[in-house]
């Protein structure tokens, strides 16, 4: 089932009052970005938008986080502190969920990323969001994986467990009740 992209004008107001209220109360998480130059990328990006809605939709909480070195871009990571509750219970691809013989899940993380517009959390990125607050004490997230991991039948994971952040791997085709994926949206 296909979902609109395009929000109301309701719909942005609801968002855009949402993201600045968690702005405003995390401003550890973007030191030196002004809620002001986030907003006027946002309104110059309105299928960026629709994104967000969808991170927030699916409970990311998603927030910004820093801006990309390179092109600038302002970087939004779901923060919710554990993983997003619409998003779990998904193998890793689709070759993982084609891969299962019986129990399949509805969904995989790829897929469902790639369909809101966003990419997975690189293992870089997870590290770097957990140097932000503790996330994923009592879940796991799905991590963006090496080619070469998942050539060979896996993919990789992050929790944050006994004061330290692990990553480790399972089959792409497992999935768990307490695991889903972060993601990130640049706009």
């Amino acid at each position: 089932m296909a979902r609109n992209r395009d929000l109301s004008a309701e719909q942005q107001q609801e968002l855009f009052t949402i993201l600045q209220s968690r702005f405003k109360k995390n401003q550890d998480r973007h030191n030196g970005i002004a809620w002001e130059s986030v907003q006027a990328k946002l309104e110059a990006n309105p299928d960026k938008l629709w994104s967000l809605q969808e991170m927030e939709r699916t409970g990311g909480e998603p927030d910004v986080v820093g801006l990309d070195e390179k092109t600038g871009e302002i970087l939004f990571f779901d923060c919710s502190p554990e993983s997003p509750k619409g998003r779990r219970s998904v193998c890793y691809d689709l070759e993982g969920l084609e891969s299962r013989k019986e129990h399949r899940p509805e969904n995989n993380a790829v897929d469902m990323a790639e369909a809101m517009g966003i990419e997975l959390l690189t293992e870089a990125q997870y590290h770097d969001l957990q140097k932000l607050g503790h996330f994923d004490a009592k879940t796991s997230s799905w991590l963006n994986t090496p080619p070469e991991v998942r050539k060979l039948g896996g993919a990789i994971f992050g929790d944050y467990r006994y004061g330290r952040v692990f990553v480790y791997h399972n089959g792409a085709q497992s999935y768990y009740a307490a695991r889903a994926f972060r993601g990130c949206l640049k706009v």
